[in-house]
């Protein structure tokens, strides 16, 4: 059991204050993003104590969640059982996906070259995906859809189509984006079950004619461990 007093260094952990802080401190909202990361831990097993930081500038942009992410943004966590048996903060959930996976050595790969496809796929939805789909939603959906130039709004409506096309290919014939079920999938279902859940683009990307996508998006939403990950930190 660590010290639980190790939390003590970090100043996010008085703003939000561990009722167990033995176990790996989830600081989230329900995003896609955020989800990424409640879900791993569900799929993981891993013991978790969930706080909500919601988008609000008075969460995000607090100096006590700025002093575990810079980048104000969510998710992060702080384990105290980190390397060595001391407390670590980590940022971006691509990055968090994979120390939880190396942690739990669960949902990384059979072997060396399995996991190297597992970080392919994972490294697509942090600097593809999740960006092309968060310009779609902005411009299609939120405050960009205003804007009067329909340029903006018709390349990120283009982008999330080929990127569509990609995932579609990639899947045929296959139950999982790297081959067996792992953090990729975790990484990137989120934000395609996204277009229909928060975006209701569905129409303009063409979204239901990608046939494997679909199939794919519903096999993840109908794990257990994602539909309670989706809750997590609740909303309300």
């Amino acid at each position: 059991m660590s010290d639980p007093k190790s939390l003590d260094a970090f100043p996010i952990a008085k703003r939000w204050p561990a009722s167990n802080p033995d176990v790996i401190q989830l600081y989230s909202f329900p995003t896609p993003n955020g989800v990424k990361v409640s879900i791993a831990l569900e799929e993981m097993g891993l013991p978790y104590e969930a706080h909500k930081v919601t988008l609000s500038d008075a969460d995000v942009k607090s100096d006590a969640f700025l002093s575990l992410n810079p980048n104000n943004k969510i998710p992060a966590i702080i384990d105290p059982n980190g390397p060595d048996g001391e407390p670590i903060g980590l940022f971006e959930s691509g990055a968090i996906l994979i120390y939880l996976a190396e942690k739990s050595g669960k949902l990384f790969g059979s072997n060396e070259r399995n996991r190297l496809e597992v970080l392919k796929w994972l490294m697509f939805q942090m600097g593809g995906l999740g960006p092309m789909l968060g310009q779609l939603g902005f411009f299609y959906k939120f405050a960009g859809k205003d804007i009067e130039d329909p340029r903006p709004r018709e390349r990120y409506i283009n982008e999330a189509k080929r990127l569509l096309a990609v995932i579609d290919k990639e899947l045929e014939g296959k139950d999982w984006i790297a081959g067996s079920y792992s953090i990729a999938d975790i990484a990137i279902a989120p934000w395609l079950a996204t277009i229909v859940k928060f975006y209701e683009a569905t129409e303009v990307t063409g979204f239901y004619d990608f046939k494997n996508v679909v199939a794919y998006v519903e096999r993840f939403e109908a794990r257990p461990a994602v539909k309670k990950g989706w809750t997590i930190p609740p909303r309300d």
